[in-house]
């Protein structure tokens, strides 16, 4: 696990976010950054104060890229951009965080987060700053933060936004930087899919599953990998039975393993990107 900070000049920024008209002097980076000539990079925004559908939304997206060369960006804040990244760590998919801080370690924000920061390191994925490493967050710093997720990435994803969200800042700059935006559709009841719904009438692409997002990145459907050199005779029996979703009771039943065995089994395939769960169901990510 690499934890020493290194500092890119501009000649070592990944391409796309030196093509902005505005882009930092340098960057501070913790980690590894994961290639980006082989892979297509999102950067997955929304609301802190997320609704129940925007979760569920953000985890079903995610968990579907799983096995796709996608990296998935955000902003380690509270709320959908935490979700995205445990939900990235989770389908094994790379995830860079970009927060509004400094990246020391004492000073890295928000501290709620933290754990999931250390996470992001160890599972082999970066952490991203123009600040100094000892900077502490500033309401400015936010804002000016936006624009290098909104650079640094092929395309933009909207999970929930209020109509005053900042989320917004980060959506107008992806559409300045002639990236793409896509957008989950929300419920016309809900003040966090407003924004939504406003970026849809401007011509945002809507997106309900995985393969929405792959197309809108250009990732043709054999690019995902079907196969894996590290999957067990046990989590090879679990793909076989998942040849559809079944609810988490009845895989169990069927796989006739110890309830502790079967739990242990699900638990690492989850998080090798094998399996995903959604709605009580569980289904295989190579499929």
């Amino acid at each position: 696990m690499n934890e020493e900070l290194q500092k890119l000049t501009i000649a070592n920024f990944p391409p796309l976010l030196r093509e902005i008209p505005d882009p930092p002097k340098s960057l501070w980076l913790r980690g590894k950054l994961p290639d980006f000539e082989t892979r297509k990079w999102i950067t997955v925004v929304g609301t802190r104060a997320y609704s129940p559908y925007g979760k569920q939304a953000v985890e079903h997206l995610i968990a579907g890229l799983a096995g796709s060369p996608v990296v998935v960006v955000s902003g380690l804040a509270l709320g959908i951009d935490a979700l995205a990244h445990n939900a990235a760590l989770r389908a094994g998919l790379p995830t860079v965080a970009i927060p509004g801080s400094g990246l020391g370690w004492d000073v890295l924000y928000p501290r709620t987060n933290y754990s999931l920061g250390k996470a992001i390191i160890e599972e082999g994925g970066a952490h991203l700053s123009e600040y100094a490493p000892d900077f502490r967050a500033q309401q400015w710093s936010f804002l000016q933060r936006n624009r290098v997720m909104a650079g640094i990435a092929h395309a933009t994803l909207i999970i929930e936004a209020t109509e005053r969200s900042g989320t917004l800042v980060t959506a107008r700059l992806a559409t300045d930087y002639n990236r793409d935006v896509m957008v989950v559709p929300g419920s016309i009841f809900s003040e966090s899919s407003k924004g939504n719904h406003r970026y849809l009438r401007h011509g945002a692409t809507p997106v309900g599953s995985a393969e929405d997002i792959l197309d809108v990145l250009g990732i043709a459907k054999e690019q995902k990998k079907v196969a894996r050199a590290d999957i067990s005779d046990d989590e090879q029996n679990v793909l076989n039975i998942l040849s559809s979703p079944l609810p988490r009771d009845e895989l169990i039943r069927t796989l006739g393993m110890p309830a502790s065995a079967t739990s242990s089994l699900l638990s690492i395939m989850e998080l090798k990107g094998l399996i995903a769960e959604s709605t009580g169901y569980i289904r295989s990510t190579l499929q």
